[in-house]
């Protein structure tokens, strides 16, 4: 297996700073929308599992898209956390994929989604020590057959199984022992600070934010005064913001994608959002600026 000090660069497209999540609903009114406004964004994420071997009007629109702008890939089903044996030839269609659109960065989620076939949902792996082992060894496997290091994100979670320790240490401990990045999502930060009565603030502090390799932003549902269902269906509220505002402040400016799964609004009203991220990150560079010079 190789160590992941030994991967070769990446001979990928930078993506920059602004990002939005590709879903087929959306990608002719964005095709038309970038056609006017190309700078407004610059780059797109997609769910490689949703795109390999599409063609067609679809595999062509993608292929314009990529031609364009920056790449980045976030899996659904590699099943990290899982028991049954990795998808081997998922993981290698995942390579040349990465290869033909040059996408910057793969990233998948903490959790499992798979026992003797897919789940269509994303669940919590337990916080112990021999999950942390288990998970961190099939991380190292699909980074050696990629080539390149993956980030995990940390995920939205509804229940806490056979814990025997902190969500944040599972965390810290599976990326130290993988050598992989971490994809922060600072929604599903906050959706589980409410369901599971903690500070986000301080949750964020005890992340390995050195290994931070972009983030994510996105909305959810209020179901309850204590309940947030994490669904990437609602605009981002404030205290998201806040928290991305924080996460900048403390680790700088990283790659920010906005996810927006299903009631789409119109293109103009969907890239108010993106121009949120952009002010965002011009206030933390003009802190980072004023402290320089201070």
């Amino acid at each position: 297996m190789i160590a992941p000090t030994d991967f070769a660069p990446a001979m990928t497209k930078p993506i920059g700073q602004r990002g939005l999540g590709l879903r087929r609903g959306m990608i002719s009114e964005l095709i038309d929308y970038l056609a006017a406004n190309p700078s407004a964004i610059d780059f797109l994420e997609i769910a490689p599992e949703n795109w390999i071997n599409v063609g067609g009007k679809y595999g062509a629109q993608l292929r314009g898209l990529s031609e364009q702008y920056g790449m980045t890939l976030h899996g659904l089903s590699l099943n990290i956390g899982g028991f049954s044996p990795l998808d081997e030839q998922l993981i290698l269609s995942i390579k040349d994929f990465i290869k033909t659109h040059q996408c910057g960065l793969y990233s998948e989620h903490l959790s499992y989604c798979g026992d003797e076939g897919q789940m269509y949902d994303l669940m919590p792996i337990p916080f112990s020590e021999a999950a942390v082992n288990h998970t961190a060894e099939r991380i190292l496997r699909v980074q050696d057959l990629l080539g390149q290091r993956i980030a995990i994100e940390n995920v939205s979670y509804y229940a806490a199984p056979f814990q025997e320790m902190s969500e944040a240490d599972f965390i810290q401990s599976v990326v130290k022992k993988s050598d992989c990045e971490l994809l922060l999502d600072v929604n599903n930060i906050y959706v589980n600070s409410i369901n599971h009565g903690y500070n986000a603030e301080t949750f964020l502090s005890q992340l390995p934010l050195d290994k931070v390799s972009y983030i994510h932003v996105a909305g959810h549902y209020e179901e309850a005064k204590d309940l947030r269902i994490d669904t990437h269906g609602s605009d981002v509220i404030d205290p998201v913001w806040s928290l991305l505002q924080l996460a900048y402040n403390t680790i700088g400016i990283k790659p920010t994608l906005l996810e927006r799964d299903f009631n789409f609004p119109s293109m103009p009203e969907l890239f108010k959002e993106i121009q949120l991220i952009e002010g965002l990150q011009n206030k933390a560079r003009q802190s980072e600026a004023s402290e320089a010079n201070a």
